[in-house]
């Protein structure tokens, strides 16, 4: 059988790729479309959903309206209500405020992570637009004028191999171009480089970030016995600038956390009990007036319901899943639950080596006034490891003279006062020694794990400790982690052997292999139903699907597998992240970016190698079965056939999923959802209403480099693409930038800065492989009329070409891979240095007390002491030689010369000071300064109950009864740390029930958190 075959099914098969296309363009222009529509008409009415970030983010923090308003009405004090409707104008004009909106905001707003994503879209839709504009001027015509290889109709025209055997001079073109492309790429690339470098030195050594104890702070692994002592790791870093600030040494606390995660459980229960008792006896109280003027009579209405009938209160089973066991009552019972885990948690925390010492420390001090409250027995508020000075419940640290004090606050909320307070003489050697039998006597408890937490007095020594060679034996004290957070930490990594974390990561990566080879096969069969008319033309059995009417077969070949795709790699991440943390890494962050490594690799190999491969053959299998000689020749015309279903793919990501993400329909059903199920108590309530959506870069960043490998695989195969592309990456540009300002918040204790962003760039490597592989092989197997290979010159050139390519990535790595994580020295004289007596490193311009809360939500107030009011101080060495360096543009390198100060980055990043001490704000949450590197069952108080005030006044007897049985709770009134929002700052806030029983929580922020000065 000859390669031009006249069978008309075969002939159909080939030409069903322009119908699949047609197909899928109509339906998903249909979908973009209507879901457009849909979010023009909703978005001014669910606040809540598309621009959060207008109301519930501090007011120096929030976004103005997308559309300003056209009215001069007063704003609505309901952020989830619109006073008036909107005009036509303003309902229809919100594409061109998108347009319009500088991506650069996302920096302040979302940390450098959100910034660096939006970034590699905008870099991406600018790669492709003289790539689109330059193929389809040049390729299109080259491979379809007076070139048609029998059989090929519609999009396949367009592709490499239409190129007729008389005709194979024009693969000039093809090679030129490609050499355009890819030279066009690495400029590119290295222009981005080059910006990400400037903009994370210029981000690590801002004084909002570098004061931070994230900045100052390395993580250590695999430090042997004899150096897992504070004085001995003090002793080993103390030759580096500015020295040791605080030591962590991680213990093994064996029950301890279930203890504490015990008590956190029945805490969330015991106030959604309390909240149903209030809604009980508001309903029946509602029923009783209804009962009465049903009968005419208001006196059984004038009652007051101060009980609910016994029958009534929650109750619960204990046994399995609440269903089986014995029936308690869940009030009572979970009062005495956290009442047994704090007490539980307080003996156990006593035996931690130097708990008894800091105890000591406390006691001679006269600042502290102890009150004989429901709190005492969950008044640890230590450094964790190596206990710093440790603190009573609802006190935050005050820095007196080197050390950390703690105001003890009543139950009204008001602290102790005593001005006259102040810390005696430390007495080192009494210290010392009891210190000593502490730990002599209680070590064996809980024995310290292998990894310790340093926080050096200045970020050039955290950066030097993090890049020395500290220990003179193999895999000692090796593992060092920059930038790290409390809240990034995964506590359960902590103790592994340096061994057996190698051993984890071979069994880690070799699952990982195993998933790749047994998912080829669904992936093979999504793209056997890419050319679902080359099979049931090629297999008798399937022949009934060729009989089905053309919309429905478009709808299987080009609607269908994308989906099913979508589907299975979906599966994928919850395996591989668990995969992750199984190796043994030690940050949240950094299970992220494993993987976005282990997930991309899924969807290079599965996603587009698979479908690749398996489409194309397809398209060709009767013809390779009837002329085995010509298999070289038929897969150089029909590989490039494959390139349908990623032009499906294409075209759903660029309309449809544009669309939802616009429209997010999924998140406002599940909002509504949530609020009517879920929002039970007024802390659900709150987390519902204001706590803003975020996203996993693991998954979201391997989404988008699979298209540009995808693009750039087949840029040159199959140049329709490259429109689709530039299209799909500005329309991904335009939606992630109008969620980053308006309803996305990324938690800023995990951000790494923009860690994410070079990984990218690799990615883009390989796409640049596989189109130069791709090309090479087609350009050997072209055959010219006489069957002879006639592109040989192409295909040296291609192999040239990869070479080249190689050569740029070692150059790109060797020149900005030792530069993507440290900070080098020639910027020691720009990096902020605290004040060398500030413990913790918690920089506050404020003078004034305010209120302030630990993480869990207990009321504190924070006295700043004379050292806090001086601000941020700065190293003052040498005389400033450039003094607009912090103003020039974001891709001039950093010039050594002068510090920065708050004042002068403010100045130069175009923001006032004021946005810049809310900044700082953001890194140094109190909770880090008050617990440090502490593990929560270690050092974390009991959070209160939070009860809201019902119209009854059943919740201050709740409150009352919790307290009676040592348990802390709080009526209405509650500060939260908005830092669940992302933010550093407080909120208050007053959870309300009304005369229905449904809860609701109001928001109020003073004049000082609006507005910082």
């Amino acid at each position: 059988m000859s390669s031009n075959n006249d069978d008309p099914d075969i002939n159909n098969a080939e030409s069903a790729s322009t119908k699949t296309f047609v197909t899928a363009l109509v339906f998903n222009a249909a979908v973009f479309g209507i879901e457009l529509a849909a979010f023009t008409l909703l978005r001014p009415y669910f606040r809540a959903i598309y621009e959060p970030r207008t109301y519930a983010p501090p007011k120096a923090l929030r976004s103005a309206p997308l559309v300003p308003s056209s009215n001069n009405s007063p704003p609505s004090k309901n952020p989830f209500k619109v006073l008036n409707p909107p005009s036509l104008l303003s309902l229809f004009s919100w594409p061109l405020y998108v347009f319009k909106a500088d991506y650069r905001d996302i920096k302040k707003s979302n940390g450098l992570d959100a910034y660096f994503f939006v970034r590699f879209l905008r870099f991406q839709a600018l790669l492709f637009l003289p790539i689109w504009l330059l193929s389809w001027a040049v390729l299109l015509p080259v491979t379809s004028v007076n070139s048609r290889v029998p059989g090929n109709e519609g999009l396949d025209l367009f592709v490499f191999g239409n190129v007729t055997p008389n005709n194979q001079v024009r693969y000039a073109a093809h090679i030129i171009l490609v050499y355009f492309f890819t030279f066009w790429t690495w400029y590119l690339i290295k222009k981005e480089y080059r910006h990400f470098i400037v903009t994370r030195q210029r981000h690590l050594i801002s004084p909002e970030y570098a004061s931070s104890v994230q900045a100052n702070t390395v993580l250590i692994t695999g430090i042997p016995m004899r150096y897992l002592k504070e004085t001995a790791l003090r002793k080993t870093f103390e030759e580096l600038p500015g020295g040791v600030r605080k030591v962590w040494v991680n213990r093994d606390l064996k029950d301890l956390p279930e203890i504490y995660d015990r008590r956190v459980s029945a805490i969330s229960k015991l106030e959604s009990a309390e909240t149903k008792l209030l809604s009980i006896a508001a309903k029946n109280k509602l029923a009783a007036e209804k009962k009465s003027k049903k009968n005419g009579s208001d006196t059984e209405a004038n009652v007051p319901f101060t009980e609910v009938p016994k029958e009534q209160r929650p109750t619960h089973k204990l046994g399995f899943l609440g269903l089986f066991g014995e029936k308690v009552d869940t009030i009572d019972w979970c009062r005495n639950e956290i009442r047994t885990c704090t007490e539980l948690l307080e003996t156990e925390r006593s035996k931690v080596p130097g708990y008894r010492s800091n105890r000591r420390r406390r006691t001679r001090t006269n600042s502290f006034h102890f009150e004989d409250d429901s709190d005492s027995e969950d008044d640890f508020g230590g450094q964790g490891g190596l206990i710093g000075v440790a603190g009573k419940v609802g006190a935050v640290g005050e820095k007196v003279g080197g050390k950390v004090l703690r105001r003890k606050t009543r139950k009204s909320g008001r602290p102790s006062e005593d001005p006259e307070a102040r810390p005696s003489d430390a007495a080192p050697q009494e210290e010392a020694v009891a210190e000593a039998a502490d730990t002599q006597a209680e070590s064996e408890t809980y024995p310290p794990l292998n990894s310790a937490f340093i926080t050096f007095n200045k970020q050039v020594a955290a950066h030097l400790a993090a890049q020395a060679l500290v220990h003179h034996e193999p895999y000692r004290m090796t593992g060092k982690h920059l930038a790290i957070s409390p809240t990034d930490v995964i506590w359960a990594n902590l103790g592994l052997n340096p061994y057996e974390m190698k051993i984890r990561l071979i069994i880690s990566w070799a699952i990982t292999i195993g998933l790749i080879v047994l998912w080829a096969t669904p992936v093979a069969f999504v793209g056997t139903l890419s050319n679902i008319h080359a099979v049931c033309t090629s297999q008798r059995w399937l022949n009934w699907i060729c009989g089905l009417p053309a919309p429905v077969i478009g709808i299987i070949s080009g609607i269908l597998p994308p989906v099913l795709l979508a589907v299975l790699m979906m599966l994928l991440p919850i395996v591989l992240r668990l995969l992750a943390t199984f190796e043994g890494i030690p940050k949240r962050s950094g299970v992220e970016l494993s993987l976005m490594s282990r997930y991309f690799i899924f969807q290079v190999i599965h996603g587009f190698l698979i479908v690749t491969l398996s489409s194309g053959i397809i398209s060709s299998i009767q013809s390779i079965t009837g002329n085995t000689a010509q298999i070289p020749s038929l897969l150089a015309n029909n590989l490039p056939k494959a390139s349908t279903f990623f032009l499906t793919y294409v075209i759903l990501q660029g309309l449809s999923s544009t669309a939802g993400g616009f429209l997010q329909i999924v998140p406002l059903v599940i909002y509504y959802v949530k609020l009517f199920i879920l929002g039970s108590t007024p802390r659900s309530v709150w987390s519902i209403k204001y706590v803003m959506r975020n996203v996993a870069w693991g998954t979201l960043f391997p989404g988008i480099t699979l298209l540009s490998v995808i693009a750039l695989g087949y840029s040159i195969i199959s140049p329709i693409i490259n429109g689709l592309a530039c299209f799909t990456f500005f329309a991904f540009y335009q939606m992630y930038k109008y969620l980053f300002l308006y309803a996305y918040q990324q938690d800023i204790s995990t951000d790494t800065g923009g860690l994410f962003f070079p990984k990218a760039i690799q990615h883009l490597f390989v796409g640049l492989y596989v189109q130069q592989i791709c090309l090479a092989a087609l350009f050997f197997l072209a055959r010219n009329e006489s069957g002879s290979p006639s592109a040989i010159p192409q295909g040296a050139l291609m192999i040239v070409l990869i070479i080249f390519t190689a050569f740029f990535q070692i150059l790109m790595n060797n020149s900005y891979g030792p530069l993507i994580h440290a900070l080098p020295l020639t910027l020691v004289e720009k990096m902020y240095v605290a004040p060398e007596e500030e413990e913790p490193l918690t920089p506050s311009s404020r003078s004034n007390s305010h209120i302030e809360e630990n993480r869990e939500g207990k009321k504190v107030e924070s006295v700043e002491m004379e050292d806090r009011q001086r601000g941020p101080s700065v190293d003052t060495r040498g005389p400033s030689t450039d003094k607009n360096a912090i103003a020039m543009s974001d891709d001039v390198p950093l010039e050594p010369g002068k510090p920065s100060t708050p004042d002068e980055s403010a100045q130069g990043a175009g923001k006032s000071t004021s946005d810049t001490n809310l900044h700082i704000s953001m890194f140094n949450q109190p909770s880090e300064a008050s617990y440090g590197f502490a593990h929560p069952a270690l050092s974390r108080p009991q959070q209160p109950i939070w009860i809201p005030i019902d119209q009854l006044g059943l919740g201050k007897e709740e409150v009352r009864g919790c307290r009676e049985k040592g348990v802390d709770a709080v009526l209405g009134m509650c500060e939260l740390e908005s830092r669940e929002s992302g933010f550093g700052v407080k909120m208050t806030l007053e959870g309300i029930m009304n005369e229905k029983g449904k809860v609701d929580v109001l928001e109020h922020y003073t004049e000082e958190e609006e507005a910082p000065k």
